[in-house]
């Protein structure tokens, strides 16, 4: 046997042992996998279903009427929210709107902050929408869907109260008279 015969010896040697050491970790991983499946996929679902709570509106990014990028989570700092999602075309939103618009100082007072979100409409249809409408807060404009998305948002109108820390604790359809206490808690 040459030189070149034994290094290619020596290669196939630490090749195999390789292959055996993958094939022998790739049985153990599918033994465990089988023995504990249901625990594995318990333990990803709890965790996936742990940080999915955690993915707050602070996440996402939505420009004003004026095109000016939102942080939502800095523009509230540490208060309870108050989302309102709308659409231009809705009756029922409308009607909504008014009652924020109305009771939105003393809202502001009590130390929440009121976000419109409009869902799904390009900004000049929302900027000529309030063309001869006074707003009294801030409207945001969700024109892909994403927050509306990471919200499960089924219908409009819909309100969303997050607490201080972001968590989503009510989703209706009405301004309940108390929503403070349900902030608050």
């Amino acid at each position: 046997m040459d030189g070149s015969d034994q290094k290619s010896l020596r290669g196939n040697y630490y090749f195999n042992r390789l292959v055996f050491y993958y094939r022998s970790l790739k049985e153990i991983l599918m033994f465990i996998f089988r023995k504990f499946k249901t625990l594995i996929l318990m333990i990803l679902i709890l965790l996936i279903l742990g940080f999915a709570k955690k993915a707050l509106a602070s996440d996402i990014m939505l420009n004003d009427l004026n095109g000016k990028a939102v942080n939502l989570s800095q523009s509230s700092k540490g208060k309870p929210v108050i989302l309102f999602f709308w659409t231009t075309w809705c009756p029922y939103c409308r009607s909504e709107i008014k009652v924020l618009n109305q009771r939105h100082a003393q809202i502001e007072k009590e130390g929440i902050v009121v976000f419109g979100i409009n869902v799904g409409e390009p900004d000049y249809k929302v900027q000529r929408f309030f063309k001869d409408y006074q707003l009294n807060f801030r409207m945001l404009l969700d024109q892909v869907g994403l927050l509306a998305d990471k919200y499960g948002l089924m219908g409009v109108p819909t309100y969303m109260f997050l607490d201080k820390t972001g968590q989503m604790i009510l989703k209706t359809h009405s301004l309940p008279e108390n929503y403070k206490s349900l902030l608050f808690k």
